[in-house]
């Protein structure tokens, strides 16, 4: 634990790895003693796979002070049938055209007003009002609607909870392990009088209501006729708010600085929207130089958003699914940001018996730690793996286990699609009429609980006159 620790508060996480493979070789599974627990840390594509898709071979195995903290009856704590019953129930709401199409509007309402509000506010810090944005949103799928007080105080109480999950678990005062026990219990109090709050309302509602999360969670009943007590719907409460907004909230931002990272070039890039001007240019000049190469990737960026409200009927208003799905371009920006900040680094399994991959035999009982950065940062993989470079993806798709930026078999992000949703949704506005001034470009980084700048992307969204605006 402490040289992770060490690593991940360091400049260089990925040295934690490193000096893996330096002393035993590129094998691709490491042994070692993580969280309390004897583990193994797989870090190939094939063993990533291997251990995600074999239900029958390993169940969760997340630590035992992550549990306490997200909730032993969420979907990281639940058995396999469980979580098969549970995971059907809820991911109906959030995926799938029919449920996304629902919840177009309201993203796209709060998108907008967001950005006009924090361009008239000066500075901000842009990854902390991106996760207010984001939270905003999954709370109106899950409870409809709630105070601003009632938000604000979750949200924060969020954050404290997610700098425990990757510490120490030391319940001592000043630690942070500590802190987020507290902010649980804080979370828990919480819910529990919201889910009081819904049951009497339940009961006098009216028929024809519209229903969110929450009443699903509190109406369903199993093939023996059981319904989820308060502990069990609090925990998938817990779970999926959380990851609900801080997934997307995060993407989100680097998304933007990533977009945002040569300013001059995307000014001079705006006045050259001629497509056939640009079909040219990037047949003839694509790999030519550096320079071009970002000048071609300003152009083509904000282009292709620019395009979609050209060709948008006169009568329709706002973005719709359809014209998303044509975002090819931005598609691409989303999952390379996804591959190079690699939200959730690693995921916790367990052997059920023992296991042989790849020549080695994983003990019946151990944890197995599937390290997805590994995967996504291997050179073997992606070319110069470190640099941001969207255009990667043209034609190419990725092999089995070499792309797992939602995790993958049974236990995949059952929230994907809506947090590519948002995500899209956001940057389709910011492309057109804003940009971002950042006010500590060269900021270090934190990699724990996830990978963001330590001033959490201070600076100002300002708007510019586009063509869409003109």
């Amino acid at each position: 634990m402490w040289p992770f620790l060490r690593a991940f508060k360091s400049s260089n996480p990925d040295s934690f790895i490193s000096s893996f493979v330096s002393r035993f070789g590129r094998t691709g599974m490491y042994k070692t003693l993580m969280f309390g627990s004897p583990s193994i840390i797989v870090t190939t594509p094939e063993a990533c796979r291997r251990v995600l898709s074999d239900d029958e071979a390993f169940k969760p195995g997340w630590p035992t002070s992550t549990m306490q903290l997200i909730g032993k009856k969420s979907f990281i704590g639940i058995s396999y049938e469980e979580h098969k019953w549970l995971r059907k129930l809820t991911a109906a709401p959030v995926n799938g055209h029919e449920a996304l199409s629902m919840y177009i509007n309201y993203i796209e309402e709060n998108v907008i007003s967001a950005l006009e509000k924090w361009a008239s506010m000066g500075q901000i810090e842009f990854l902390t009002q991106l996760r207010k944005l984001t939270f905003r949103i999954i709370m109106y799928i899950f409870l409809s609607s709630e105070s601003e007080q009632v938000m604000d105080a979750l949200e924060k109480e969020y954050t404290t909870l997610n700098y425990g999950v990757r510490a120490m678990a030391i319940n001592l005062p000043g630690f942070a392990y500590h802190k987020a026990l507290k902010a649980r219990k804080k979370l828990v109090a919480i819910f529990q009088s919201i889910v009081d709050d819904r049951r009497e309302r339940i009961e006098k509602r009216g028929p024809g209501e519209k229903k969110d999360m929450m009443d699903i969670l509190l109406e369903v009943e199993d093939e023996s006729g059981r319904k989820l007590n308060d502990e069990e719907i609090i925990d998938v409460l817990v779970m999926y708010l959380n990851a609900g907004h801080e997934s997307s909230g995060h993407i989100t931002m680097w998304a933007t600085h990533f977009l945002q990272k040569h300013p001059e070039i995307f000014r001079k890039a705006k006045v050259a929207k001629s497509s056939h001007f640009f079909n040219i240019f990037q047949s003839s000049l694509w790999k030519c130089s550096l320079f071009l190469k970002s000048y071609v990737f300003e152009i083509q960026k904000q282009a292709e958003q620019e395009a979609i409200v050209k060709n948008r009927p006169s009568d329709q208003k706002g973005v719709t699914l359809r014209e998303i799905r044509q975002m090819d371009y931005l598609s691409k920006v989303i999952d390379e940001t996804l591959r190079v900040v690699t939200f959730s680094f690693v995921v916790f399994r367990e052997a059920k018996e023992d296991i042989a991959i790849s020549g080695y035999t994983i003990p019946k009982g151990w944890k197995v730690l599937v390290w997805f950065r590994s995967v996504h940062l291997d050179p073997e993989i992606y070319n110069d793996p470190m640099e941001f470079n969207p255009s990667r993806w043209d034609g190419f798709t990725p092999k089995a286990g070499t792309f797992l930026p939602f995790g993958g078999g049974s236990r995949l992000c059952p929230a994907n699609d809506l947090a590519k949703l948002e995500i899209s949704i956001f940057l389709h506005y910011f492309l057109l009429d804003y940009e971002l001034e950042r006010e500590n470009p060269a900021c270090p980084l934190m990699y724990l609980p996830h990978c963001r700048p330590k001033d959490n992307c201070l600076g100002r969204i300002k708007r510019v006159l586009s063509t869409t605006s003109a």
